[in-house]
């Protein structure tokens, strides 16, 4: 049954660290045409920075599991073998000891162990308050990661929208070229009208070179953020979610009352806290009494290497033995005799060491020479059962709990901290979303006025009433106008992702 229980032991021993290996897992192959969640979901999978916080949970419940396992015993297998050359051993008094062979041994030891104070039982107190805060920071590290990715993806088409006005601007140029140059061509202006509209069509080719890069470059990033690496060729990729303009029906109550209750980086801290105050808990309770329990199993084996010495001094020592025996019998039958006429003598003759017993001594004593290694010579069975309480620890326990109070203190502030940073970062995010809804309309009404006054610009410049230097302002100021729309309606989209990653939630 022992035999069965070590082997048992040693199994989980080496079973538990390898099942606890963790295997790194394959980066997938991204679809040509991705959207919001596609992108929000790889990032929860394979971000570098995410996966690191995640890893926080195997710990942290281990720990759990740890903490409850206190209350059992522990258990500890151990073993050995050693060697002792032939020789004269040295003992405390100037006592040796002539050993003429040298002597080889093994022993084991099964030990039992069981420590219970205050610690063991606020541990899993602890442990689990540690496991809510590894969580608790696991869930915001996704949250703030999806904001992210939200943000990036809208990046991208924003790039793309201020490429494809780009593309159209270029397309204005073009038509704007030729027709100087069928103005130039029937005498109606000059060749710095063409030349002027070529420099144009090559400043606009030039924006669009960098806007299509910008493009790339925002494309790259969003691969950087879901943890994958982007192809080779990222034009090839279609983002393919679009985000409508929507008029905001929120609240700022409800937002700043729903925040206090999502928000990812608030509740963090407010685990934290709890871990902290279970912390202060787990020290105070270092005043406890700490009781010990402990039992132990143990056996050796020793043999010489050279027996014959042994053995042969052991029959020496028996023939000895036997001779002084035989002489000690026949001395009391002399004394005894001689005081008593009626003593019956004993009879010396059975006091025998014959070869037959020389040879079964031999053969005994040859058996004991091959207990090595596995034939133990079993210990008693020990046990100790113990208390102590500590009555002067050198204030070490007081500097411990002041240290505790310090820390749960100061997570107690750095959550209040962040409930004011809330309350005004989700305030803020709310304004500033209204102002660039807000902004939407009027820029869009800007985009109308000066649409109107290039097309106006273009006719006059075409019959010959207008120049064509007011032609490159009317332009200038639609494609300004173009941007600055796009730009408008891209922050306002941005502006309700940095909303919801104040709240801690989707709005939409």
């Amino acid at each position: 049954m022992k035999h069965s229980v070590i082997a048992l032991l040693a199994a989980v021993a080496i079973g538990v660290p390898t099942a606890m290996l963790g295997q790194q897992p394959a980066l997938p192959t991204v679809p040509q045409s991705i959207s919001l969640r596609d992108a929000v979901e790889l990032a929860v999978r394979y971000n570098p920075a995410h996966r690191q916080a995640a890893n926080d949970h195997g710990p942290a419940a281990w720990g759990v599991r740890n903490a409850f396992a206190s209350f059992l015993p522990y258990f500890q297998l151990g073993g050995g073998a050693g060697y002792t050359g032939a020789g004269s051993q040295n003992l405390f008094g100037g006592f040796t000891v002539d050993q003429a062979s040298g002597s080889i041994g093994s022993s084991y030891s099964l030990t039992m162990s069981m420590n219970l104070n205050g610690r063991t039982i606020m541990q899993p107190g602890l442990a689990m308050a540690q496991l809510r805060a590894a969580d608790a920071s696991i869930e915001s590290s996704e949250i703030n990661l999806e904001s992210i990715v939200r943000q990036q993806y809208l990046a991208v088409l924003r790039a793309q929208a201020q490429s494809e006005a780009s593309q159209v601007q270029v397309t204005r140029n073009e038509e704007f070229l030729r027709l100087a140059q069928a103005r130039y061509e029937v005498g109606q202006n000059t060749m710095l009208d063409v030349r002027q509209a070529e420099v144009t069509l090559g400043q606009a080719r030039v924006a669009l070179l960098q806007a299509e890069q910008l493009v790339t470059v925002e494309k790259l990033r969003l691969f950087q953020q879901m943890g994958v690496p982007a192809p080779g060729d990222p034009s090839t990729i279609v983002l393919s979610d679009t985000f409508p303009i929507v008029d905001p029906s929120w609240s700022l109550t409800e937002l700043l009352s729903s925040a206090d209750e999502t928000n990812p980086d608030l509740n963090a801290l407010r685990a934290r806290q709890g871990a902290a105050n279970a912390s202060e808990r787990a020290v105070r309770s270092d005043w406890l009494p700490s009781f010990s329990l402990s039992a132990g199993w143990s056996g050796y084996t020793q043999q010489f290497t050279n027996p014959d010495p042994f053995i042969d001094s052991q029959v020496a020592s028996a023939y000895a033995n036997n001779a002084a025996n035989v002489e000690t019998c026949n001395f009391r039958n002399d004394i005894i005799s001689g005081l008593s006429l009626s003593y019956t003598p004993l009879d010396c003759s059975g006091i025998t060491f014959t070869s037959a017993d020389e040879a079964q001594l031999r053969a005994r004593l040859t058996e004991q020479q091959t207990a090595f290694p596995f034939n133990f010579t079993r210990q008693p069975f020990s046990a100790r059962l113990g208390v102590s309480f500590p009555i002067f620890t050198q204030f070490s326990r007081p500097l411990a709990n002041a240290q505790a109070s310090a820390a749960a203190d100061d997570a107690r502030e750095a959550v209040r901290a962040r409930e004011l940073d809330v309350r005004t970062a989700v305030t803020q995010a709310y304004y500033g979303m209204l102002a660039a809804h807000q902004a939407i309309e009027i820029q869009e009404q800007n985009q109308f006025a000066a649409a109107e006054g290039l097309r106006l610009a273009t006719e006059r410049y075409r019959v010959g009433s207008g120049t064509f230097f007011e032609l490159l302002d009317a332009q200038l100021a639609s494609q300004n106008a173009d941007r600055d729309y796009i730009n408008a309606i891209y922050t306002y989209h941005q502006s309700i992702a940095t909303l919801e990653s104040a709240v801690g939630r989707p709005l939409r």
